[in-house]
């Protein structure tokens, strides 16, 4: 519900603030005084587009806050700012702010979050419904008919959803399944030819590395040989200066209680012999594991280069061909086991397409049968409204396969006959301006506890109709106001007198200084703006009694 409008310098408003109320409020004023200003800046706020023609002259920038009341907005409302990533706190009013400079620039906000425009469109829908004699969306527009006949029918149109994308995921499994099929069988040659190849390889997972490590010791060998071959000789023998170590150990041995000295000298000795005899081991092992084998290293280098070259072939790492081997297998046991599979396939398809259609079929019977209640509820209304000879109905047509969707199978589209005799056409093709807000008036009656947007408006729905008509219309815009938020520019008296807030729009002049402002009126004020509305320039003691008479039959 929208609770307070705030607006700066839009055109010849300079500064106003308005606070609104649920149930039906009405503004009125003399023609020309600023009415559509008012419209035009709730739009800017909503994501209209940003005309720098709406900043007031000489100011540099104008701005419009619109204030919604959260707590009581639509759930998808609060979907749209979860999905932008925008968090409302409970008991906190949803501040729609738009500012627009006089050089053409805007910036948008929601609760102080900049927004794109898109985000405001988006939400304006749930948050704002503006009908008036040129509308050509809301309920004017066919694209959102269905939707709101699935709303006046209750209709489960989310399991028929759910029938449809798992029938198209059934259908997609199968389509893939086939081209895989197909083109498995054109590969299956080449598919038996590699996969003997590498059936022949035999690849390993980590034996590149293996191979690569080995290749390049082997390599450092054939670099080490002559120093291994020289160490080799310095430890071998018996003349090796080892072999000397040890026979010193042992004369030492014999003559080591003979003094301190000599038996530290054998203890050092003896620890030298024992580091020479690891560092003895250490070098033959070193000098095995760098054996320089030439047959052997051309086998490993063979080996590196006929998995590279398959890796290569096969546009993988080594350590892949393995898992190519046996993708390469799934696919021949595809070709030959595809044809089970594909009966599976064709079989789930076939039962989502029956469950889609049996759904989809008795939303459409739900549908038609909701349409009838619809097409009477709105001829219930027309008489009162002065469309005696108008007719409504609401089209339900099947629709081909190939236009079927989540929605189900159905064309929807309200359409009207304004005379006798006349064939149907679409609301906004057949209707003139004055009977085109009357059957708006007459849908949301009929449709008034389906939902919709949390504040809803009439511009000049009265405009061309008085007396019984204006009272008819004021009637059923408080009715439809009963529970909710409607606001209705209007030029009737009956209409204005049918209000909760009356509010009265107004252009003075001072010199070349020209402002529009928007006052709520009092008892009193309401008295004299009703009056003035049903005697013209001059307010008789008549048309004040005519005023209290139409007050008090509200």
């Amino acid at each position: 519900m929208l609770t307070r409008l705030a607006i700066r310098n839009i055109v010849l408003i300079e500064a106003l603030d308005l606070d609104f109320a649920g149930g039906l409020g009405v503004l009125t004023g003399e023609t020309g005084a600023g009415k559509s200003i008012l419209l035009d800046a709730l739009g800017l706020a909503l994501g209209a587009r940003a005309d720098s023609g709406l900043v007031r002259a000489g100011e540099d920038q104008a701005s419009v806050t619109a204030s919604f009341e959260f707590d009581k907005l639509p759930m998808s409302i609060r979907s749209i700012l979860t999905e932008a990533e925008l968090d409302v706190e409970p008991g906190e009013p949803l501040l729609i702010k738009r500012r627009v400079k006089a050089d053409g620039g805007s910036k948008a906000f929601i609760n102080d979050q900049p927004v794109g425009a898109a985000l405001l469109r988006e939400l304006s829908g749930h948050l704002v419904e503006l009908h008036g004699q040129h509308d050509d969306r809301g309920l004017v527009n066919p694209r959102g008919h269905r939707l709101l006949l699935d709303r006046f029918a209750r209709a489960d149109v989310a399991g028929v959803e759910a029938a449809w994308q798992a029938w198209r995921a059934a259908q997609d499994a199968l389509d893939a399944a086939r081209a895989g099929i197909v083109q498995a069988a054109e590969d299956r040659d080449l598919l038996l030819a590699h996969l003997a190849e590498l059936t022949t390889l035999e690849p390993e997972v980590g034996e590149e590395e293996q191979l690569a490590q080995a290749r390049s010791t082997m390599q450092k060998g054939e670099k080490l040989t002559d120093d291994l071959e020289a160490l080799r000789k310095l430890w071998a023998g018996s003349d090796s200066a080892l072999a000397s170590l040890r026979s010193a150990a042992r004369r030492l041995d014999r003559i080591a209680e003979e003094h301190p000295l000599l038996a530290e000298a054998l203890g050092a000795l003896d620890r030298a012999v024992i580091e020479a005899s690891e560092a003895e081991e250490k070098l033959e092992r070193a000098a095995e594991a760098l054996a320089h084998d030439p047959a052997a290293l051309d086998r490993i280098e063979t080996r590196l280069f006929e998995l590279r070259a398959a890796a290569r072939k096969h546009h993988c790492q080594v350590d892949d061909l393995p898992h190519k081997m046996r993708e390469m297998r799934a696919a021949l046991d595809g070709i030959e086991g595809g044809e089970a599979e594909l009966a599976a396939l064709e079989a789930a398809a076939l039962a989502a397409a029956a469950d889609y259609r049996a759904r989809a079929e008795a939303l459409s019977a739900l549908r038609q049968e909701a349409a009838l209640r619809l097409d009477t509820a709105v001829a219930a209304e027309l008489a009162p409204l002065k469309l005696d000879a108008a007719r409504f109905r609401t089209s339900v047509e099947p629709q081909g396969e190939e236009r079927w969707g989540p929605s189900g199978i159905d064309a929807v589209e309200f359409q009207i006959s304004t005379n006798p005799g006349a064939p149907f056409g679409p609301l906004n093709k057949i209707a003139s301006g004055g009977e085109l807000s009357r059957f708006i008036l007459a849908l949301k009656v009929a449709l008034a506890e389906e939902g919709g947007a949390a504040t809803v408006i009439f511009d000049e729905i009265d405009r061309g109709v008085g007396g019984a008509v204006a009272s008819a219309i004021g009637e059923r815009l408080a009715r439809l106001a009963d529970g909710g938020q409607l606001l209705a520019v209007t030029h009737s008296p009956q209409v204005a007198a049918r209000g909760g807030q009356h509010y009265v729009i107004a252009k003075t002049s001072e010199g070349t200084v020209t402002r529009t402002s928007v006052h709520l009126l009092d008892a009193a004020g309401r008295q004299e703006e009703i009056a003035r509305m049903l005697s013209g320039a001059e307010v008789t003691p008549e048309a004040r009694a005519q005023a209290d008479r139409l007050l008090e039959g509200v």
